[in-house]
């Protein structure tokens, strides 16, 4: 379930969306009387790029997880801590580089999204307009300045992001006591 985002293809997956929280969608004909609007609000943007962000963070903790001692734990709520105490003293500092670096990624893999978001988001002016539809409109509408501007911007960003994911992964190397 956690790859099946990376296997559907984005405007699959947008249109499911789409059709499971709109007002009359298996999921948001239940929302809607609660007075909670998913599709074509940013909420609805939300949910598409925790869609195809979520496999980023899993696929990074999963391995520390697995390799994590299980006696540490085990170690520390011997010494009387609670599973809170115990996860959030133990677990936790061990496995936030890996954190970090998943939400980078899912963050960064986001910020260009364009097949899951569009069809939730509706592109309602100053509302739910994604970047990536920015760029087409502008390119639609011949003025190739200010979709290169917008897609310099994006190309910057998703530099520096790349910067940030490789020195977290360093950093996690650098300190396998805190990792």
């Amino acid at each position: 379930m956690v790859d099946l985002p990376f296997a559907l293809p984005t405007a699959v997956a947008g249109i499911a969306l789409t059709a499971l929280y709109a007002p009359q969608g298996w999921v948001g004909q239940y929302l809607e009387p609660l007075g909670i609007k998913v599709a074509f609000t940013p909420l609805g943007i939300m949910i598409a790029l925790l869609f195809v962000g979520l496999p980023f963070i899993v696929r990074t903790v999963e391995p520390i997880l697995q390799d994590a001692d299980r006696e540490l734990e085990e170690a520390a709520m011997s010494l009387g801590a609670t599973r809170w105490q115990a996860f959030r003293q133990v677990i936790f500092p061990s496995i936030v580089p890996a954190l970090l670096t998943g939400f980078a990624m899912a963050f960064a893999r986001g910020l260009g999204e364009y097949g899951s978001v569009i069809f939730i988001a509706g592109n309602i002016p100053k509302l739910s307009e994604i970047v990536p539809l920015l760029i087409v409109i502008k390119l639609e509408q011949y003025d190739y300045a200010g979709a290169t501007s917008i897609a310099c911007v994006m190309l910057v960003a998703s530099f520096i992001l790349l910067f940030i994911i490789n020195w977290l992964q360093k950093w996690a190397g650098n300190h396998p006591a805190e990792a």
